[in-house]
């Protein structure tokens, strides 16, 4: 066995080779691309003999992701991804004072994964399509949060100078094409007043709004009451900040539509995206978000108790003497774990045997979220049986303990 420690950095990565007693064989700092990686092939065949295979190298490097980890991986070594925050706790073992350099933080990710790989995750196998579907599902859900973002900044602006804006298109929702169209051609009080009833009837009606007469008439009325006003040079600064932001949400709104459609191309060519869609609470946004963070390996997940711990779902337990206390696992994957909350919440309105187990839980004195996240746990053991036998979810299968609770309720 040969062990690597890899420290990288964005124009290069020092390395250490180490063989299965500890002894530093090579230490190296290699360029990024090719010609690094070709290198470093070369520094690991110099002490790998001809027979031997290249599962027998271990590398370890703090990231998951990048053309330097797929060409590892492509190489048939084993890779473990290391957390940072693992690392570094393991470095405190040689270096108390503080003391770092690039060199010394390949010798302990070697020596980490020569002597604590049992205890570690290696990187999962995930086919190029699992990949493919996670950059775009990430790409789509970071450009709603910064919508989001947007969003606040636009309605702190108005809230400042413009609160008649909020009144008028509050409603209709501040992100609607027809609201940011309005914002962009009218964007201050005096302006506003100024929109006769045709420019906003033809707004509402781009956006495909229903009863737009009786909504172009509320929001005209709403852009011509009177409200506190702001000096003239103020209001227009003020002005200007806002057609900047609804210019941005405009564009934002685009590439989210465009970014959808991509994510569900991707999304329904996996095998296993049948098995997702036919889960309570699934659809074609939360769906692609959990398959992209599970990945689709099927040897990642030892046990369904394996995929509920990566999750975050399951609670974890702090027992020290007497005292012994059960919490909720805040130490996650927060896109999968906003992914499967969703799931949870619209599981209760899709599922029967869903909401008779949510129930339960509130009975027994579970708060909401509590309730959810236990309800999110088992949803989770259900996905992974489904994914293990590739078998579709079947309602009475998956809720046994509640049939009979469902057809009373049912009934």
């Amino acid at each position: 066995m040969l062990f690597v420690g890899d420290d990288w950095a964005e124009d290069h990565h020092d390395v250490e080779i180490q063989d299965e007693s500890g002894r530093r064989l090579a230490v190296r700092r290699l360029p990024e691309g090719a010609d690094g990686i070709g290198r470093l092939h070369e520094l690991i065949g110099e002490h790998l003999g001809e027979s031997d295979d290249p599962g027998q190298v271990v590398v370890g490097i703090e990231t998951d992701r990048g053309l330097w980890v797929q060409a590892l991986l492509a190489a048939g070594y084993q890779v473990y991804g290391l957390n940072p925050k693992q690392v570094a706790r393991f470095k405190e073992r040689y270096v108390t004072s503080g003391a770092k350099s690039d060199a010394a933080d390949a010798h302990a990710l070697a020596d980490m994964v020569r002597t604590e790989r049992h205890q570690l995750r290696a990187m999962a196998g995930d086919s190029a399509q699992a990949e493919a579907i996670k950059v775009i599902a990430r790409a789509h859900q970071t450009l709603i949060w910064e919508r989001t973002r947007h969003l606040l900044r636009l309605r702190v602006a108005l809230r400042e100078f413009f609160p008649a804006a909020l009144d008028a298109y509050t409603p209709l929702g501040l992100t609607g094409a027809d609201t940011l169209q309005l914002l962009a051609r009218a964007p201050d009080p005096v302006r506003a007043a100024r929109l006769t009833g045709g420019q906003i009837t033809a707004a509402l009606k781009h956006a495909r709004r229903r009863d737009v007469a009786a909504k172009a008439e509320q929001v005209k009325t709403a852009l011509r009451t009177s409200h506190l006003a702001q000096p003239e040079a103020l209001s227009a600064a003020y002005a200007a900040t806002v057609q900047a932001i609804a210019a941005v949400l405009i564009t934002l709104n685009e590439q989210i539509t465009r970014l959808q459609a991509q994510v569900d191309t991707h999304f329904h060519q996996h095998p296993d995206a049948d098995i997702y869609l036919s889960q309570p609470g699934i659809g074609d946004v939360n769906g692609p978000r959990i398959l992209a963070e599970f990945g689709d390996d099927p040897d990642r997940y030892a046990s369904a108790k394996a995929r509920k711990n990566y999750a975050g779902s399951s609670p974890i337990t702090r027992a020290s003497g007497r005292s012994r206390i059960v919490l909720a696992r805040y130490v996650r994957n927060d896109r999968l774990a906003d992914a499967l909350h969703s799931q949870a919440l619209s599981a209760l309105t899709g599922s029967a045997g869903a909401r008779a187990y949510y129930d339960k839980q509130r009975t027994r004195g579970a708060s909401h979220n509590s309730a959810l996240r236990q309800l999110s746990n088992r949803l989770v053991g259900i996905l992974h049986g489904c994914l293990k036998t590739g078998t579709r979810y079947d309602e009475a299968h998956a809720w046994p303990q509640h049939t009979g609770q469902v057809r009373l309720v049912t009934a």
